[in-house]
């Protein structure tokens, strides 16, 4: 076989698998405590500033009623740089974008597989769509007649941690075969694709990252819950193309609801920003520090 990487990963297999205890299902998001992947240090994590500004100057996100989310994600992803360099000098930072300009999904993720990433953790506002009503606009012929009229649902509070569903695991199957792999010929791909070895490898890389991102989501949720007192909605699973094409473990945090004026307050206040990157820090440093003691 001529891929060295593909040979290197299929002798290693036995280890692997058998660092792999069993993880939760997809309907229940809340693991054992027991079931964090032995043998993994965490090196290098990668900060994601969720959208930015285009280049005809409008915003992609969400909006609040004075502030953009792309604003509000980067100044709580430097100020998490920041801190993870001091609190937790020996983890390097990689930053998906420092300025204001918006950066394609698929570059993100080049980013954090180029820099070969151990956790991805990508920072977004959460907004609620509209709700749709109806209201009377009058009456005729002795009955009212309605009309259908959006008005704006401020009422989201608290946050929400996403990791990305099974329905998009052929995408992060390709991730992974690009970044586990040093080739990139179409003859060693196709090697990979044909070695049956290699495929239960990756789909076993698939299961490690699945539950360690699961793991550390419960790790921030109960952060700032517990430790913040906010509100939030939990670990889901969602479809979220950046988050599925990072070869590693990766987690989205909703930091809270920019539409609701309460929330944007919060959000765009130094305190609050201070108390969310906190909040990171300490579930980061406990994740570290799990793996590597458990990894010794």
């Amino acid at each position: 076989m001529k891929n060295k990487a593909l040979k290197r990963l299929i002798y290693g297999l036995p280890v692997l698998l058998a660092s792999l205890p069993f993880f939760s299902s997809a309907k229940n998001l809340t693991p054992r405590r027991d079931t964090v992947t032995a043998a993994y240090k965490l090196k290098t994590v990668v900060i994601d500033a969720g959208h930015g500004t285009r280049p005809n100057g409008t915003h992609s996100g969400a909006s609040g009623s004075y502030s953009q989310e792309s604003n509000v994600t980067l100044a709580i992803a430097l100020k998490l740089q920041k801190a993870i360099e001091k609190d937790i000098p020996d983890l390097n930072v990689v930053m998906t974008r420092k300025t204001e300009a918006d950066v394609g999904l698929k570059a993100r993720s080049e980013i954090a597989n180029s820099s070969k990433g151990d956790l991805f953790i990508s920072i977004h506002c959460n907004s609620l769509a509209d709700r749709r009503v109806r209201e009377v606009v009058g009456h005729k012929h002795g009955r009212a007649v309605y009309r259908t009229v959006s008005v704006p649902d401020r009422s989201g509070k608290g946050v929400l941690f996403l990791v990305y569903g099974f329905h998009r695991s052929e995408e992060e199957q390709e991730a992974l075969r690009e970044n586990l792999f040093e080739e990139k010929d179409n003859s060693d791909q196709q090697d990979i694709l044909d070695n049956p070895a290699a495929v239960i490898a990756i789909n076993a890389f698939k299961a490690k990252y699945r539950k360690q991102s699961i793991h550390f989501a419960n790790m921030l949720n109960s952060e700032f819950t517990e430790g913040d007192g906010r509100r939030s909605d939990g670990v889901k699973e969602q479809g979220v193309l950046v988050l599925c094409h990072s070869a590693m473990p990766a987690v989205l945090i909703e930091t809270g609801f920019i539409n609701n004026r309460e929330e944007e307050d919060y959000l765009n206040s130094e305190a609050g920003q201070n108390e969310i990157v906190a909040s990171i820090v300490r579930a980061l440093s406990s994740y570290k520090a799990e793996l590597e003691q458990v990894s010794q």
